[in-house]
């Protein structure tokens, strides 16, 4: 009869003590004997030889503007690349507003991501430029910034609707961004510090038609000698998401080097980003996906425009789905967003529309990571609740900074304002070492995951043959890659009467709040086409129980003080962890299982300004916030 894995374990545990209790001389008479068992085991006596696995995550931002950008640079950001690396390293700087800044800790990597359209305005109007000067467009913008601050933003809405409105650049003929980018390479190179500090290079693909959001960012994994022999490409010359996927194939076909693009601000789109048809509003054909899927591994899921994990009406049974939601219109304000609209809008439908999509054409579009960025156009990459620096220089820290207008518009119901905006967030990574290729391989086998803003640390492995003893063995993490798939990973060769199950391990920020619960969302699509989705309570903090229908539904409670905006870790868990096998698994059916890690409750930033400046609470948002980190997915597929 066989032993159980935690019998096993105690006679190993029994035999090494054993073995402590003998002289040198009594070991050395038991050699001949023992030898063999470490030649059956690894074949050396070390068991880290060869480890090949990622064994330290990482946190970062990996979408990210400085002055250069035209949506930076021309309302008041002053800061460069240079200060945007030392903040992000950990150093004291002066904000744009002249206030100190410093992070609590140093991220671990930062991406630089210029908007490739207007690349260049913003320093030649800073520079008197005599090329802007002399286009007439230029002329007009240029004598707007220099009008003062309402100036500034009216040069800036004239961009914007060259962009959005007339999809125009008179600028391009001016040559104003060439040596932008090969001046800015060799800068992203020199603070590249391989095992302390990785930096990346890259740029946002600016695509907004009538003002609805498509968004791109494109990553490099390469050195400057590489990225330099293109440049950043902008909707004007590529106004369709397929021409921006034959940019990144020539880019690797040309060069030899490696690029994705990331979307985001789905929520922003107006039901386009994560539609079942292409484009140009015809079906998605299987080519069109596998395109898709190929360049785009990764979905930038929460930053400063809202979270867009879920939505109440799409998931009316997850009481946390209306987490910092943005949903009144597209990005320009122009146009009212409308319920049809949010299924094509929010990572979870996306992929269970994925799943349906991967049924019908054999390729899954929607089969994406998840991560979080601040999409800071500060230069200053703040994504705590008690340190935020918002994301423009007019919305740095001010007692008046909670009602300035983020997204006007002439319908006072499509205004999104100052408070709204989300401190959020940061990308994780798993990865063997802290370098270039590490954390961009990361992304692309979708090892990664997001953050509301806090540095939770939570790892995932699916497998067929997990028990509950696994989750506390002492090489749990070993034990997780060899014998199962991590977060981005592929469950297949399901066993007769077998059912997927999940080793998840969750642990706060070190210098934040205490965790609430860890869940295991679940999506899949049955054989008539119709996609389902369901949330599982997997491990919860203070003793409370999780009932038959795999839910807790006991809140946490809360400990904050509003008035002082601070609260305690009197509640919650310090970690988390679990052992979970699908109770309702079909063999039949494709599904994707996901992580998502809930704190307790703390301050929201606005709550922290009203303190601090002493001034009333804005009325728009909640007063209190329960940040959170999301996996990307595990996929099962059913074989044939």
């Amino acid at each position: 009869m066989g032993r159980s894995k935690t019998a096993q374990r105690r006679m190993s545990a029994g035999l090494v003590a054993a073995i402590l209790l003998f002289s040198a001389s009594d070991i050395f008479a038991f050699e001949g004997n023992l030898a063999p068992e470490i030649d059956a085991r690894t074949g050396d006596y070390s068991p880290f030889v060869g480890r090949a696995y990622p064994d330290q995550v990482l946190f970062g931002d990996l979408h990210f503007h400085t002055k250069l950008s035209f949506d930076a640079g021309l309302v008041g950001t002053s800061l460069s690349v240079h200060d945007a690396f030392r903040v992000a390293r950990g150093e004291k700087i002066i904000s744009n507003t002249g206030q100190p800044v410093q992070l609590i800790r140093p991220l671990d990597f930062l991406a630089i991501t210029e908007h490739a359209e207007f690349l260049g305005v913003a320093t030649a109007l800073k520079g008197s430029d005599p090329r802007l000067l002399g286009n007439e467009a230029g002329r007009r913008i240029y004598d707007q910034f220099n009008a003062g601050q309402e100036g500034r933003m009216a040069a800036f809405a004239d961009i914007i609707e060259m962009a959005t409105v007339k999809g125009v650049d008179p600028f391009a003929h001016l040559g104003l961004a060439d040596s932008i980018w090969t001046d800015l390479l060799p800068v992203i190179d020199e603070y590249n510090d391989p095992g302390t500090f990785t930096t990346l290079a890259g740029f946002e693909w600016t695509f907004t038609p009538k003002g609805d959001n498509l968004h791109r960012i494109v990553l490099f994994r390469d050195d400057a000698d590489t990225t330099s022999k293109v440049r950043p490409l902008s909707f004007f010359e590529a106004p369709d998401p397929e021409l921006l996927w034959d940019y990144l194939a020539a880019y690797e076909e040309s060069t030899g080097g490696r690029a994705i693009a990331v979307p985001h601000n789905a929520n922003m789109s107006n039901g386009l980003m994560f539609s079942d048809r292409m484009f140009n509003g015809k079906p998605m054909t299987r080519s069109y996906a596998a395109k898709r899927s190929r360049w785009e591994p990764m979905h930038e899921m929460t930053q400063i425009k809202g979270d867009e994990e879920t939505h109440p009406l799409l998931s009316p049974d997850d009481e946390f789905a209306n987490f910092e939601t943005w949903d009144v219109g597209n990005l320009s304000g122009t146009a009212p967003k409308t319920p049809e609209m949010l299924q094509y809008e929010y990572a979870r439908s996306a992929l269970k529309l994925g799943l349906k999509l991967g049924q019908d054409l054999g390729v899954n579009p929607y089969k994406f990571g998840l991560y979080g960025t601040t999409d800071a156009h500060t230069a200053i990459p703040t994504s705590r609740e008690d340190n935020y620096f918002g994301k423009y220089q007019h919305t740095e820290p001010s007692p008046d900074r909670h009602n300035f207008d983020v997204i006007p518009a002439e319908d006072p119901a499509l205004r999104i304002v100052t408070a709204q905006e989300s401190a959020a967030g940061l990308t994780a990574v798993w990865a063997r070492q802290n370098t270039r290729g590490e954390v961009f391989d990361a992304l692309t086998r979708k090892e990664a995951y997001a953050t509301t803003g806090s540095r939770i640390r939570v790892r995932v492995f699916g497998g067929w043959n997990f028990d509950a003893d696994d989750i506390g063995a002492s090489d749990f993490v070993a034990l997780g890659y060899r014998d199962g798939v991590p977060m981005g990973g592929d469950l297949t060769n399901a066993p007769a009467g077998g059912a997927p199950r999940f080793l998840v391990s969750a642990a706060r920020d070190p210098d934040g709040a205490n965790l609430d619960r860890v869940q295991i969302i679940k999506g899949w699509v049955d054989a008539s086409g119709k996609t389902h989705e369901r949330i599982y309570d997997v491990a919860v903090s203070d003793g409370r129980t999780i009932g038959a229908d795999g839910r807790c539904r006991e809140a946490v409670g809360s400990t904050v003080d509003l008035e002082t905006a601070t609260f305690t870790n009197s509640i919650g868990d310090s970690s988390l962890s679990a052992h979970w096998m699908d109770p309702a698994f079909d063999p039949a059916e494709a599904a994707f299982y996901y992580v998502r890690v809930l704190e307790i409750p703390k301050p929201r930033w606005t709550t922290h300004d009203a303190a601090f400046f002493n001034i009333p609470l804005p009325k728009t948002v909640p007063p209190t916030v329960q940040d959170r980190a999301y996996t990307s997915p595990i996929w099962y597929a059913p074989e044939g």
